[in-house]
């Protein structure tokens, strides 16, 4: 471990591992399998990383994403790592040279994808080349019970068996409990070290709201956020371009990604914000993955995920250098609907379709929480937590209110129309509504005809989400009118057993208050920063590579507060290793001499 330390400094410029990577680098470095789950942005890649640079041998790193592979080894290639990558990108030259590389003993780190992996030639390719771990990256994707299942992966754990049993090193940051047990099974003959690492991320600040005007809500929130980069979540292409072409009209700069983009068309936006700052991408869930852009800032939610796993590993991508990040969403019924329809309809096992519709469930109760979102949040995964201080609920964002009677309203309205209609049904009945549906099925004569008619629409909207979350009632997508029914829970309230806090509805969603974490650049010189980022920016177009590539964000604000006069002092900030020291010291500090005016 002496070795590992020095090199830690020595190569990534890091005075200390993070708290939990030092177990799983000594489990790695004495030969053990390991299947470590550690929150996105807590260092996973070092893990499999530094062991790579002090064993001899190649490391295979198995990555879901072309993206993913050319920034990983563009690090490791600036901090003067031996690595390459094998995929359908590179022309044929470029992967001739990495199994050439590779085949010499050159290489350290030869990353592939699960697909080229089960390509005929490949195993009798890594054979040659003397492979002597396998590290598997976003290891949930061999699961079929994982959020984003990659039937490619399933060929990792034969590979291992014709690799004569190398040893294998997983890593995820989104595994329930049946997920670490299946990507156990699929990956290991025998069970591994595993390290549970938590999934907190406490610097990401988290808010759900209501849609009103979503895109007034997404206007206010990016206020608070000018300048930073930052990324839009939207479940549909259209959705995607709309609201894209809609930002751009609002002077933000904003570019538009999804899978139905031409390949060159995502490149562009995907190098653009890699190597620029305050580009907010507005895009599908295709765009994130392979993302490992330690300074996003933000990440908004347009339209809510799909379940809670998505939602987790999407707000990840924010704040990955451990500055304050912002995850806030925006929620309907509507669309909760439409994924218990998909739910429903698809070809899944019943077991599958189960475990979906609690996914689901967990998360629509995370939205209308009325605790903790973070706790909410945590639980899911089976980690306990207290109250954060950094969710719009700890901050005392949103108001409660005694509900018990409006709640005993909407349950008796679905037990008098015999649990068999919908929500937008039951609200008319409630507000006195003499709807065709209504007058259809005689519901205007019913007892609780007009009981709610002083309540706005928007508002019992809000009540059937929170009855729906609370568990006191539950949909029934599959009926003909999506009908709602009275849990167990939801008798307790209407025999008065048990009260009911909701939500305090907002005056107006799309003026909220939008809470800041800002990122303390306090100490720092700002003019000295800016000078520093527009180096940086240069730096990385004339090499071609991500700008966070160059030095993180972290790294350059520790510069412009320091302020270093020389080569020793320059090498003392975090980031800063030998290779990178001897490649730019001298660049970042002419600009802090020329603009802080300080002499070496």
């Amino acid at each position: 471990m002496e070795r590992a330390v020095e090199t830690l400094r020595d190569v990534f410029g890091f005075d200390g591992f993070r708290p939990g990577q030092e177990e799983i680098v000594r489990a790695a470095m004495a030969g053990e399998d390991v299947l470590a789950i550690m929150p996105t942005g807590g260092g996973k890649s070092l893990c499999y990383q530094l062991p790579a640079l002090l064993h001899d041998g190649v490391t295979v790193v198995i990555s879901p994403l072309i993206a993913l592979m050319r920034g990983q080894v563009a690090q490791m290639r600036e901090l003067g790592i031996a690595a390459r990558s094998l995929n359908s990108a590179n022309d044929d030259g470029e992967n001739a040279l990495a199994i050439q590389e590779a085949e010499a003993g050159e290489l350290r780190l030869l990353y592939l994808s699960p697909e080229r992996l089960a390509r005929p030639g490949t195993v009798a390719m890594l054979r040659r080349v003397g492979v002597t771990a396998i590290a598997v990256d976003e290891a949930h994707c061999v699961s079929q019970w994982g959020h984003d299942f990659r039937p490619e992966y399933r060929a990792i754990g034969g590979v291992r068996e014709q690799l004569d049993g190398v040893q294998v090193l997983a890593f995820t940051a989104t595994a329930d409990a049946l997920t670490r047990k299946d990507i156990e099974e699929r990956l290991f003959p025998a069970s591994p070290r595993v390290f549970l690492r938590g999934f907190d991320r406490p610097n990401i600040s988290l808010a759900m709201t209501p849609r009103g005007n979503g895109r007034k809500q997404l206007l206010d929130f990016l206020a608070a956020h000018r300048g930073e980069s930052g990324i839009v979540y939207c479940q549909s292409r259209r959705r995607v371009e709309e609201t894209a072409d809609f930002l751009a009209s609002q002077g933000v700069d904003a570019a538009a990604y999804h899978a139905g983009f031409p390949p060159e068309q995502r490149n562009a936006v995907q190098d653009r914000f890699l190597g620029e700052d305050g580009v907010v991408v507005v895009a599908t869930v295709a765009f994130g993955m392979g993302i490992d852009k330690p300074d996003v800032r933000f990440v908004f939610h347009m339209d809510l995920p799909k379940n809670i796993e998505g939602y987790y590993q999407e707000i990840g991508r924010a704040g990955r250098d451990g500055l304050p990040a912002a995850a806030h969403g925006l929620y309907g019924m509507g669309e909760v609907r439409q994924y218990r329809q998909w739910i429903d309809q698809g070809d899944a096992s019943d077991e599958q379709k189960r475990i979906e519709r609690g996914k689901l469930a967990t998360l629509v109760a995370f939205c209308e929480a009325l605790t903790c979102r973070r706790v909410t949040l945590l639980a899911y995964f089976g980690e306990e937590a207290g109250a954060c201080g950094n969710c719009d609920l700890c901050r005392g964002e949103v108001e409660t209110v005694e509900g018990t009677v409006e709640a005993q309203k909407a349950l008796s309205a679905m037990i008098r129309t015999r649990e068999m209609f919908g929500m937008q049904h039951l609200i008319a009945i409630l507000r006195g509504e003499k709807t065709e549906n209504v007058q259809k099925h005689g519901h205007d004569a019913l007892p609780t005809f007009g009981v709610g008619a002083d309540t706005p629409k928007t508002q019992w909207q809000g009540i059937f989400r929170q009855l729906d979350a609370a568990g006191l009632a539950s949909v029934d997508p599959s009926a003909e009118y999506a009908s709602w029914k009275v849990t167990e829970a939801g008798w307790k309230v209407l025999k008065g057993e048990e009260t009911v806090m909701f939500r305090k509805p907002s005056r107006s969603r799309s003026t909220e208050r939008v809470a800041k974490a800002p990122v303390d650049t306090s100490g720092a010189d700002e003019t000295v920063l800016a000078a520093l980022k527009a180096l940086r920016v240069g730096l990385a177009r004339e090499r071609n590579v991500p700008a966070y590539v160059i030095f993180p964000d972290r790294t350059l604000i520790e510069m412009a507060t320091a302020l270093p006069r020389d080569r020793e002092a320059l090498g003392r900030i975090h980031g800063v290793g030998g290779r990178k020291l001897e490649s730019f010291g001298e660049a970042f500090l002419d600009e802090i001499r020329s603009v802080a005016g300080v002499s070496a």
